[in-house]
């Protein structure tokens, strides 16, 4: 990868944490660790990956991306104010009353948004449909989901795979947050969805694993993907949990809890020493 790129999607990635984290510190409530383990690949699929416009959030012809793991809405957020969706001074509303930054997101409210989620398992079926539905209507977008691992622990997960599979949706791309941790412990305490890569492939899918924060492998894996005909991808993309806060990272307690104040002032001086010394 070019390196001016990649310093540019680090930096992008850097402010998703630092917005991620100031909105659920301000709303006292939500679910930083896995909203931030994606940071890289939501910095890679906005600025390279997928083709949408914050001028022109629906048109008919963009790319269209699904949170399933929907709980992780303020990393999709942050990423949207970031690209000019909407004001970035709006995350600090997430969870308000009078705020259209819901806990989950919602496709109503939020420019950018393509379905509303939060019910684990039920966004890859939407992706599937949508993938389906471009197939039908002859349009060339493509379709991306984000799965958490603790999430394919749900049976609906497997029957959208098995359907896309089967109808041989290679314009589908889904990537699984590999962190090994969810709301409860390790996915082994908690009922094991092992092996990823292999269960996508035996349901007719073409699987890779990489390293979820190196964006040469992030850049490898989505090429493949629109290379690969026949079959939809499965992006298996080890992650740390909380990556870029010392604290949070490999600590499933930080799965759905905010950080106190002087928690999130650790958390912005870290975060934002790293942003100078990329931007140096």
């Amino acid at each position: 990868m070019d390196q001016a790129l990649k310093k540019d999607l680090k930096v992008f990635a850097t402010k998703l944490r630092i917005g991620a984290v100031e909105a659920v510190y301000s709303a006292s409530s939500g679910h930083p660790g896995g909203s931030i383990s994606i940071a890289e690949l939501l910095s890679y699929l906005y600025n390279v990956e997928m083709r949408v416009d914050p001028k022109n959030p629906k048109d008919e012809n963009r790319d269209r991306f699904v949170l399933s793991k929907g709980h992780a809405a303020p990393g999709v957020y942050s990423a949207l104010a970031l690209k000019g969706f909407f004001p970035y001074d709006d995350l600090k509303t997430l969870r308000k009353s009078d705020s259209y930054l819901q806990g989950h997101p919602s496709m109503t409210y939020v420019p950018g948004i393509d379905m509303s989620t939060g019910s684990l398992g039920q966004g890859i079926s939407a992706a599937v449909g949508m993938a389906l539905s471009a197939k039908y209507q002859k349009k060339d977008f493509r379709v991306y989901t984000i799965l958490g691992d603790g999430e394919i622990e749900e049976g609906q997960v497997w029957e959208a795979a098995m359907f896309a599979g089967n109808k041989k949706l290679d314009n589908l791309v889904a990537i699984v947050d590999y962190n090994n941790l969810q709301i409860d412990g390790t996915l082994d305490d908690v009922n094991s969805p092992y092996p990823i890569k292999e269960k996508f492939e035996a349901f007719g899918w073409n699987a890779v694993e990489i390293d979820g924060h190196d964006f040469d492998q992030i850049e490898k894996a989505f090429n493949e993907a629109k290379a690969c005909k026949g079959k939809p991808t499965c992006i298996v993309a080890k992650t740390v949990k909380g990556k870029g806060v010392s604290y949070m990272e490999n600590e499933c307690g930080w799965h759905g809890a905010a950080p106190n104040k002087e928690q999130f002032e650790i958390a912005m001086n870290e975060l934002n020493a790293a942003l100078k010394e990329l931007e140096a």
